[in-house]
């Protein structure tokens, strides 16, 4: 099955991810190994949507509840059971 977002097909989470916000997730993230001058340019560019942008945070938390909302089996997490303290029995008194 094919899955489109506007006339983009997206084939991974990334896609999925990038097609939503509009920008790639490495604009926001960074990537491993960018030096300090790829990173000054990547946040003034962040900078730069933001301001054109300044609904944009909202309009991402939004989006990102309503996809929990909509696949709560994305979350599907089983508790870790948590073994039982052992307590240590101090015999005698304390001088």
């Amino acid at each position: 099955m094919r899955a489109y977002i506007g006339r983009q097909q997206a084939i991974s989470a990334e896609d999925f991810t990038e097609l939503a916000l509009g920008t790639p997730v490495e604009l926001w993230l960074g990537v491993d190994g960018e030096s300090d001058e790829e990173r000054a340019a990547r946040e003034d560019a962040a900078r730069d949507i933001l301001a054109d942008n300044p609904t944009f945070p909202d309009d991402l938390v939004r989006i990102a509840a309503q996809v929990i909302e909509e696949n709560p089996d994305l979350f599907d997490v089983v508790p870790l059971v948590r073994p039982a303290r052992r307590r240590v029995v101090r015999k005698g008194v304390a001088a």
